[in-house]
């Protein structure tokens, strides 16, 4: 029997997600990554503390990168988790191959931003290699990121600070729009009304100590999500995958 238009169904295909991880050091992002499904780490940085993990030795060059990528690719594994640890140390990676092409001596070397502009096509092959085992392999993807803060100039508003990932922002904006989810890992703060006398009080912030990941944009941080997580989840894996499951 043929098909017609009365077989056509609606069919989800919840795909595995690609997230970048960002916040301070020490917040648990490594061990956020290294309990996903089956993880393979792709170090370029020596961040996984007392952790046992599967991982390629440090990489060192874009073409240690690059070829790391292009293993996981062709090779025969079991691993169904790709961990990048850290985005922000591969940044100098990305330039010195750029400036390598280009025979710069550094990234500013053409001036008025150009190199980060060519460095932005590096970028691209490296987003592109990571993001083919995700479609030929059906690998998640995890970018961990360490964070720091910046003034946003924004003409509707007075200016105001913000956590972002720690990259250019050329290079940032680019790995957002690659990206389902970028998740802020944070500690959870809880607002306390200190007197101050004279009937006036002092808001200041103190941390529960509890370790979250903020998933939906606002003012003081960076944050998105394709499928509707709730705005806070706990730092955890389990946490995340439970909310993955459910869209």
């Amino acid at each position: 029997m043929g098909f017609d238009l009365s077989c056509i169904a609606v069919t989800k295909i919840l795909r595995p997600p690609r997230i970048i991880l960002y916040g301070g050091a020490g917040i648990g992002k490594t061990t956020f990554g290294a309990y996903a499904p089956d993880p393979v780490f792709i170090f370029s940085e020596d961040g996984a503390g007392s952790l046992s993990v599967n991982a390629f030795p440090l990489v060192k060059s874009f073409s240690d990168l690059m070829s790391a990528a292009d293993s996981l690719l062709r090779g025969d594994h079991h691993f169904q988790t790709v961990v990048i640890d850290s985005l922000d140390h591969i940044e100098p990676l990305i330039w010195a191959e750029t400036c390598r092409r280009h025979g710069w001596q550094d990234i500013e070397s053409p001036g008025y931003g150009k190199g980060y502009v060519s460095a932005s096509e590096v970028w691209r092959e490296f987003l592109s290699a990571i993001d083919a085992l995700r479609n030929e392999r059906h690998m998640g993807i995890i970018y961990l990121a360490h964070d720091e803060v910046r003034q946003v100039n924004d003409p509707m508003s007075e200016p105001y600070d913000r956590h972002q990932i720690k990259l250019h922002k050329r290079a940032s904006e680019l790995a957002q729009e690659w990206v389902d989810c970028v998740l802020f890992a944070t500690k959870k703060l809880v607002i306390v009304q200190d007197d101050a006398g004279f009937n006036k009080k002092i808001a200041r912030g103190v941390s529960t100590g509890q370790r979250v990941m903020l998933t939906h944009g606002e003012p003081a941080y960076l944050a998105k999500n394709r499928y509707n997580l709730p705005a806070e989840l706990p730092l955890e894996w389990a946490a995340f995958e439970n909310a993955f499951n459910q869209q």
